[in-house]
This record gives C-alpha cells, sequence and structure tokens, in this order.
C-alpha cells in the first residue's frame, strides 16, 4: 500500500515535463515584467520598493499557501477571504477585551474552526467545495458586519502592532513570516507523509483510499490549515493597519488563487508546489506595483490583473494540447500531463 500511495504521489508531484513547464511560466513572467518595469521606472528596483511589494504581497500569499494544499487536492476555497476579515474582527475584539495572548488564540481557534467545518462540509455531505466554501463566505461575510455593526474596530496594542510594522535587518516582519511558513509549508508537502498524501488523494482520491490513505481527513486537514492561514494574513493586514475591518479580505480570494494558478498548480488536483505559488504571488505583487508606479488608472488595473489571470488558466488547461505541438524526442517522452489521471486505477497493485 505504501508504495502504491508513493507511486501515485510521485507521478503527481513530478507530473515532470508539466509539472517544470508550469514553474518555469510563473519564474519567465516575473523576469519579463521586471525587465519591463525596470526599464520603465527607476524607482522600482530601489530597497524600499521591493520591500513595499513584499508587503503589499505578504497577505495574499499567505492565503494562497493554504489554497496550493486545497486545490491540489482538486479542490477550492472560496472562503479565505471573508475567513480572514472574520478572524481578523475576533482577534481585535478578544485583544481590547482580554489582551494579547487571548486575542491571537481567539483567531487561531477562529480560523481551525472556519476549516474545520469547510473540511466536514466537503467530505462528510459530500458537498461540492465550491459551493460549501461559497456558503461558509456568505456567512462569515455577515457575521463579521454583525459583530461590528460595520465598523472598524481599532488596534492599539503596540505589541500586536509590531507584527505588521516592524523590520528585522531592514526587512518587514510580514515578509520574513511569509518566507518562513512558505518553507514550512513546502517542505511539509514536499517530504513528508501527509504531503505524500495530498497529493495522491489529488491525483486519485479512489486509488488512494483503496490504498490506506483516509482521503477525508486528508482533505479536512488542508482545509484547517487554509483557515489557519486566513487567521495568520489577517493578524498580519489587522497589525499594518492598526485596525480591523470587517471587509478586509474581499476579493483575497480571487487573489490567492490566482497566484496558485499562475504558479503551476493544477485547477484538475495532483500537481503544484509551494515554490510556484510564491512566484505567482510574486507575480501579482510586482504587477500591483509597477501599476501603482506608473499611474495606471485603478480601473485598468484590475483589467489587467483580469487577462493575467485568464492567461494562466488558458495555458494550465492547454499546456498539454501546446505541448503536443512541440516535435517528440527520439524516446517519446514529451507527452505528460492529464492523461495519467485516467490510468492511475489500472496501475495500482
Amino acid at each position: 500500500m505504501t508504495s502504491t500511495v508513493t507511486s501515485l504521489a510521485a507521478r503527481s508531484r513530478l507530473s515532470s515535463a508539466a509539472a517544470a513547464a508550469r514553474r518555469l511560466r510563473a519564474v519567465w513572467m516575473l523576469l519579463l515584467v521586471g525587465v519591463v518595469l525596470t526599464i520603465a521606472s527607476p524607482v522600482f528596483l530601489t530597497h524600499n520598493n521591493l520591500m513595499n511589494v513584499g508587503l503589499a504581497t505578504s497577505v495574499a500569499a499567505l492565503l494562497a499557501v493554504g489554497q496550493t494544499y486545497v486545490i491540489i487536492l482538486a479542490e477550492i476555497d472560496l472562503s479565505v477571504g471573508a475567513a480572514l476579515g472574520f478572524t481578523a474582527v475576533v482577534t481585535a475584539q478578544t485583544l481590547r477585551d482580554h489582551g494579547l495572548v487571548a486575542g491571537i488564540a481567539a483567531g487561531v481557534a477562529a480560523g481551525a474552526a472556519i476549516g474545520l467545518v469547510n473540511g466536514l462540509l466537503v467530505t462528510k455531505t459530500r458537498m461540492p467545495s465550491f459551493i460549501a466554501t461559497l456558503a461558509t463566505m456568505s456567512v462569515l461575510s455577515g457575521l463579521s458586519l454583525q459583530l461590528t455593526k460595520g465598523n472598524p474596530v481599532a488596534v492599539t496594542d503596540y505589541d500586536f502592532q509590531g507584527i505588521g510594522q516592524s523590520r528585522i535587518a531592514g526587512v518587514p516582519v510580514p515578509v520574513v513570516i511569509m518566507l518562513v511558513v512558505f518553507a514550512v509549508a513546502g517542505y511539509l508537502l514536499a517530504r513528508t507523509r501527509f504531503g505524500r498524501h495530498v497529493y495522491a488523494t489529488g491525483d486519485n482520491t479512489e486509488a488512494a483510499r483503496l490504498s490506506g490513505v483516509r482521503t477525508d481527513r486528508v482533505k479536512i486537514l488542508a482545509f484547517v490549515l487554509s483557515g489557519v492561514l486566513a487567521a495568520l494574513a489577517g493578524f498580519i493586514l489587522t497589525a499594518r493597519l492598526s485596525t480591523a475591518e470587517p471587509t478586509a479580505g474581499t476579493g483575497l480570494e480571487l487573489e490567492a488563487i490566482a497566484a496558485v494558478i499562475i504558479g503551476g498548480t493544477s485547477l484538475a488536483g495532483g500537481r503544484g508546489t509551494l515554490l510556484g505559488t510564491l512566484v505567482g504571488a510574486l507575480v501579482l505583487g510586482v504587477i500591483d506595483n509597477g501599476m501603482n508606479l506608473l499611474d495606471v488608472s485603478p480601473f485598468l488595473q484590475n483589467v489587467v490583473k483580469g487577462l493575467v489571470i485568464l492567461l494562466a488558466v488558458f495555458l494550465d488547461r492547454n499546456i498539454d494540447a501546446l505541448r503536443a505541438l512541440i516535435p517528440k524526442r527520439a524516446d517519446g517522452t514529451a507527452q505528460s500531463g492529464p492523461s495519467h489521471r485516467g490510468t492511475a486505477p489500472a496501475k495500482t497493485p
């Protein structure tokens, strides 16, 4: 059984040529945008501006970490933006009334509970994750507004503010937190048994289940992780602004999903890396920053970002068709991609 799970995970993780092509696609996109902005604006490559890019990217990037796990499982979590807003409000109100430790604990607990509910809805009721998390997104948005009556909650705790406003060796703390989370979550995904089970479940849930993987448990844990990271993103945003806005996370779920897709994670499940997600988040952050430097209209900024997302989804869905146009090598190894998904059960011992 273990060898079967390992082979399923390895085949998904490495779906090699396609996975490498997806990662390189994001890297080339980042380099291209960086070169264009370096030429267009002398400010772009300055230390302060690059730190601003990292700071602005950190919140959506943290959401994208949890989203990567969920999408590799061939699911989706539309509630992360609303979860960020709700956990931010819970944290700020508890912080105000009961202190720093209680505030952080309440925020983490709320995020984990949201993820647990999402996971149970998906695994126990067999509700599609799109519908389940769309429903929880609506519920959380309403609860956030009800708790605050639509008003922001001020945060005056100096230590908490330091999470979003301090620097370590000139690097903003949110950027440090983002990099640490990516490193830990990346190791967990690529090097641990749980990570192998995530890939195997996303590649072929039934084959993984028959091989002894507790697929429902894997999915629940992924949604819980997504909820906890939404809470962490809420901490950072609230600390940066010194206030918790009930609508703070509106739209951030789309940015997180876009970062994951641009980074090469397949919407069909079974393939993806957190390194790719980090690059995808940076692509979006650099585009945002560049358009601000060039005084592009905010309305046009949304148009540009939408086109980038469309391009990424098009490439994700058609990468194999495009690769098929390239002549095969003599050994015939050019073909890869979704074709393995249908044959996985037959190859399972």
